[in-house]
């Protein structure tokens, strides 16, 4: 006779829902999965059809980007002043809609479908300010944020992969983003379900890293002024990295191409495996530095190494270094500085000067600006002569971000180390009781 299969006692499950694995998982894998709905349509050419002289997929990018700026902007105020309790049914709701306007972009006619595309951004612009509510303000925020910024740069390439597959298999170019998506819904809502089971930080993480509450709007505009050249730097930073990362994500089938190397649905997922490999590692050991401003300076000299590496990529590349190398080496030099403003820099800041606030604010900040001049660049594509290629665009724009990265950040290193030498708080050390911060 079979033994009854006894309930799992509470307190364990509260141990396991404690667990840092546990908020890492869930917020990886919802992310990851969110774009399963965003972008595998990028892995299609759509080059059989134009429309007013401008490529079709020119428009999708446009169209999807300007949804996710939109996003970005409203984001400010949502997901700064949103409620814990409020995250998870809110996240549903926006992945259902983003994979209604998926399964209308097959059926609308072109080019009429192009404004599902733009609808289909709106919700995917707010997921990751509310994945990211779950994590901050703990002593191992950076561990569990750099995990978090890895399901992007992997998720980027399967996505593309997942794309490319079905399309090898015969799906339509107008129905595989929907047929994605639905790859991707039954593993987003578990992992969102294991979102709701993440506890608030410990009294150990606040006193730590101080108490992260909704900010209105009078709080969000007294902090900003309160920081603003040093923030400016950072949201400049923040701009310049997300220029090229957009780039060579939206345009990777191009770039691929145009360096000479077979694209294959592979190439792109093994090419981000080593970039998030590398990010994660570099931006993750800011978790070993308590004193707050001293972590704050090496994600900086992070951001530094970051912008080196692109024109030191790029002068590699012509003078025989291998194609898929120089991809990895560009997305190492992009995703340094862009995950470590996601880690640790806003983080940190947080921490140092004891401000009532919370990452989201600051975060959707910089994406709105992000964001926004990614739009500007797609328009100014145009622009340009016919005869520059993606991959030559890419090329010069990799030396001359990287040098104006590089000086950028030397200005935000400056600037705080004036504005906060007498700002640092206390570390908190943990008595053997407390655990470890990882």
């Amino acid at each position: 006779m079979n033994k009854a299969i006894e309930p799992v006692p509470p307190e364990r499950m509260q141990k396991l829902y404690g667990h840092p694995a546990w908020a890492l998982i869930a917020a990886f894998g919802t992310y990851f999965c969110m774009y399963g709905f965003r972008k595998p349509y990028t892995a299609a050419t759509y080059s059989d059809i134009a429309f007013f002289g401008i490529e079709y997929k020119f428009l999708l990018i446009i169209a999807q980007t300007i949804g996710y700026v939109i996003a970005k902007w409203v984001g400010i105020k949502i997901v700064s002043e949103i409620k814990p309790t409020q995250r998870v049914g809110v996240l549903l709701g926006l992945i259902f809609f983003a994979e209604g306007m998926l399964l209308l972009f097959g059926i609308v006619p072109r080019p009429w479908n192009i404004l599902c595309l733009l609808l289909n951004g709106l919700p995917l612009g707010v997921v990751f300010g509310l994945v990211l509510g779950f994590l901050e303000g703990r002593r191992n925020t950076e561990a569990l944020v750099a995990g978090l910024c890895a399901s992007f740069i992997v998720s980027d390439g399967v996505s593309k992969s997942v794309g490319k597959m079905l399309l090898d298999y015969g799906v339509t170019e107008n129905w595989m983003p929907f047929f994605a998506g639905l790859f991707f819904l039954l593993p987003t809502l578990l992992f969102i379900a294991m979102l709701k089971y993440v506890p608030l930080p410990s009294a150990a993480d606040v006193a730590s890293r101080s108490e992260r509450i909704p900010m209105k709007a009078k709080a969000r505009w007294e902090f900003f002024l309160k920081y603003a050249p040093g923030l400016a730097g950072i949201i400049i930073v923040y701009l310049l990295v997300t220029l090229l990362r957009s780039v060579r994500a939206d345009f990777a089938p191009e770039l691929w191409k145009g360096l000479g190397y077979p694209q294959t649905p592979a190439v792109f997922t093994q090419s981000e495996l080593w970039v998030s490999f590398g990010v994660v590692i570099i931006n993750g050991l800011a978790i070993f530095i308590l004193h707050h401003y001293k972590a704050f300076r090496f994600s900086l000299l992070t951001c530094l190494g970051g912008f080196a590496i692109l024109p030191l990529a790029v002068w590699g590349l012509q003078a025989g270094l291998g194609k898929f190398p120089f991809m990895v080496l560009v997305g190492l030099g992009v995703y340094i500085p862009y995950v470590a403003v996601h880690t640790t820099l806003f983080e940190r800041l947080i921490a140092i000067t004891k401000e009532r606030a919370n990452i989201g604010f600051l975060m959707y900040l910089a994406d709105s600006v992000g964001y926004t001049g990614y739009i500007i660049l797609i328009f100014f594509r145009y622009a340009v002569p016919p005869g520059n290629s993606i991959l030559s665009i890419f090329l010069r724009s990799c030396i001359f971000l990287g040098i104006c990265g590089g000086l950028v950040v030397l200005y935000c290193d400056w600037y705080f180390k004036m504005k906060l030498k007498n700002n640092e708080r206390p570390v908190i050390r943990l008595s053997p009781g407390q655990g470890s911060p990882i």
